[in-house]
């Protein structure tokens, strides 16, 4: 692991992003709240959470950090047909939440394909990236559009 033990403590955010594309009648399945596992995106957002925290046991040489908030939003697009993620991570530490952010939004969108793979196993998550993070010696970065 990085030897963080000379950084500054500081508040650092982390904002992922990512979408899950299904067919149109799986989108509609989520929308009506009629499954039969339960609230869709209700359960995929506490995986995201839960994902945000366990980050340090799925990727090997991750620093352990005490998160301050995680933040899971979705956004339904009709037109793609997809479920959008975006999770935002704070912390207050000696490290940024980058990888608790992405890890959050791959593992909310896993869910959802879990949850729904019995009605399309055709879906994909797509375009799972960095947004922006804040804080430490290098500040603000922000991702170009894309």
């Amino acid at each position: 692991m990085v030897n963080i033990g000379e950084k500054s403590v500081t508040r650092r955010v982390a904002v992922a992003d990512g979408r899950i594309c299904m067919r149109t009648e799986t989108l509609q399945h989520i929308q009506s709240g009629g499954h039969t596992k339960g609230d869709v995106l209700g359960i995929a957002r506490i995986a995201g959470i839960t994902g945000a925290k366990k980050t340090p046991d799925l990727v090997p040489l991750c620093h352990s950090i005490p998160l301050t908030s995680v933040q899971i939003e979705f956004v339904i697009e009709e037109a793609t047909p997809a479920v959008y993620c975006k999770a935002t991570v704070e912390t207050l530490g000696q490290t940024g939440a980058e990888m608790e952010a992405l890890t959050a939004v791959q593992i909310a969108l896993l869910t959802i394909y879990d949850m729904c793979k019995a009605k399309d196993r055709g879906m994909t998550m797509q375009a799972i990236g960095l947004v922006m993070k804040s804080g430490g010696k290098s500040g603000l970065w922000e991702r170009d559009g894309r």
